[in-house]
């Protein structure tokens, strides 16, 4: 069965899965980067991002090489794919060079249509203007059994979480303040939602929360 999972998105202790100011310099907003050296430490990331060998194994590893797990799809919104706003500048094909970490069907949300983009290693973004609930039946379909995952930014998150459509959530939390950026559960009651925790795993950078709907923990 096909689940809707976010896996290592991390948020401040303040609650800002984002800096303010996010644009071509400062892709995650000023002071967005002090979110995640629990991550980029990984052995996951580093052969995922960078295609290297080494790094760090343990508790953060293993969150990270969750995330990775039986994904068929993924769902981001345009912040996550570049800081364009309005029309698209076709010249512009994401912050991952030509051959992005996703290797499956990418769809992003957008208001402003554009042609599917192939890029190597089997990443295929497609652009849906038709809002939250299209982007998750095409990715359903495009992922064909396995699961989507929900890549971002917290107000992606957010949609989705406001409606119910997220079965699994995995949160990192940094022993950062941001003070200001943008705030992943602004305006949402998870209790009411149906949330719950399941998991609560700290280790020397992040403490890890995984939250599920009742009923579909898995």
């Amino acid at each position: 069965m096909t689940r809707i999972r976010v896996n290592a998105f991390t948020i401040s202790l303040d609650g800002y899965g984002a800096g303010p100011d996010q644009g071509l310099d400062n892709p995650l907003g000023v002071g967005g980067t002090e979110l995640h050296p629990w991550l980029v430490t990984t052995r996951t990331f580093q052969r995922t991002l960078f295609g290297k060998d080494g790094g760090t194994v343990g508790v953060n590893d293993d969150f990270a090489a969750r995330g990775f797990h039986n994904v068929g799809a993924w769902i981001l919104g345009r912040n996550m794919f570049g800081p364009i706003r309005g029309e698209w500048d076709l010249n512009w094909k994401g912050w991952w060079g030509d051959n992005p970490p996703y290797h499956v069907p990418v769809f992003v949300l957008t208001h402003h249509a554009r042609p599917p983009l192939e890029m190597e290693g089997g990443t295929v973004f497609h652009f849906v203007t038709g809002g939250i609930r299209e982007a998750l039946d095409r990715a359903r379909t495009a992922a064909a059994g396995k699961d989507v995952r929900i890549g971002g930014g917290p107000a992606t998150i957010r949609q989705y979480l406001r409606e119910g459509l997220i079965d699994e959530l995995h949160i990192a939390i940094a022993p950062v303040l941001l003070g200001r950026g943008e705030p992943l559960f602004e305006g949402l009651d998870l209790r009411a939602l149906g949330y719950e925790c399941v998991e609560f795993v700290p280790s020397d950078k992040a403490t890890h929360v995984v939250l599920c709907r009742q009923g579909r923990a898995g």
